[in-house]
């Protein structure tokens, strides 16, 4: 039976501990708190109902703790007119980045194909920030590394009026035959090209040039060589008035979540040296050849970078 816990004057690093003891023994925990929506104020805050004292945290207190917990929140339920009941249930740990018997782990039939990062609001938001940055209705090509089966063609195309996004071209390319040709059947239009390739042999492709590079947690793969790599497609593949979008995954896909922070080899924490170390190596690189550069995200840090054209 799930334990019931009624947690009103506990600070959080004893709930934090008790429920991290009891989910060591149970796949989920119910426990009662007060009511969030009775009160508008920070964690924290000492609240008095009927004799009785609470701390008040809202809603997204609570999420936040199970997500840290590796845990879902299922819904409310009131169970008096100032509590509420809350239960977390561990998520499953089957991940795509487990994910060792698929020989196309990325493929349309993979684990990694159930992720809809665009129906994920703290992705999409910042996304769709930087192609508004970029100013996407000037562009005029784009390329867009590791495209998988087109999810961010797809926001340009529902940005865009029809002569505009009539008007660019898009080139994506992925090593994943299957996404590939899922992204084919969804953009038979004829200004949108795909490519099955490796990008460390990109100039096999002979591209030309472009004036928007877009490219979602792909080039701090294992197999590509980060930095250099990253200053040869700034040197060889875009225009003089080009832009960049470059997507960091500090999150993990877990159990039909995306949980926060990035995880490194050989840490049991999020761990977000590695990560760091890349976003400011692109910002100060893109700096020096003269390009504007913000950093936005939470689950993922975008780095978007527009060309300082000389007057």
């Amino acid at each position: 039976m799930t334990p019931m816990i009624h947690f009103t004057e506990q600070t959080m690093q004893t709930i934090l501990a008790q429920l991290q003891n009891a989910l060591l023994k149970e796949k989920s925990i119910t426990f009662t708190i007060l009511n969030p929506d009775l009160h508008d104020t920070y964690a924290g805050n000492t609240v008095n109902i009927e004799g009785e004292c609470y701390i008040h945290r809202s809603y997204k207190a609570w999420l936040d703790l199970a997500e840290l917990l590796i845990c879902k929140m299922l819904t409310p339920k009131k169970t008096a007119k100032h509590l509420v009941q809350l239960t977390f249930v561990k998520l499953h740990t089957d991940s795509f980045h487990e994910d060792t018997k698929n020989s196309e782990k990325y493929g349309i039939q993979s684990h990694f194909s159930q992720i809809h990062k665009m129906e994920e609001p703290a992705f999409f938001f910042y996304y769709a920030q930087a192609l508004k940055n970029v100013h996407i209705e000037k562009r005029k090509r784009v390329l867009n590394l590791g495209i998988n089966r087109a999810d961010e063609f797809e926001v340009i195309r529902n940005i865009l009026d029809t002569k505009k996004y009539e008007n660019l071209q898009l080139v994506g390319i992925d090593h994943s035959k299957t996404a590939i040709t899922y992204a084919q059947s969804v953009f038979p239009e004829s200004n949108v090209t795909f490519y099955t390739h490796d990008i460390n042999d990109l100039d096999t492709l002979k591209l030309g040039s472009f004036d928007l590079l877009i490219s979602i947690g792909t080039l701090q793969s294992p197999s590509i060589n980060f930095k250099p790599f990253f200053m040869s497609l700034v040197q060889n593949y875009l225009e003089k008035d080009s832009a960049v979008i470059l997507g960091f995954p500090n999150s993990r896909w877990i159990g039909g979540e995306m949980i926060y922070g990035a995880k490194a080899p050989n840490y049991a924490m999020n761990e977000m040296s590695l990560l760091l170390n890349d976003v400011i190596f692109c910002k100060k690189y893109l700096q020096q050849k003269k390009y504007r550069v913000t950093i936005t995200g939470k689950q993922y840090i975008f780095l978007t970078a527009t060309k300082i054209l000389s007057s």
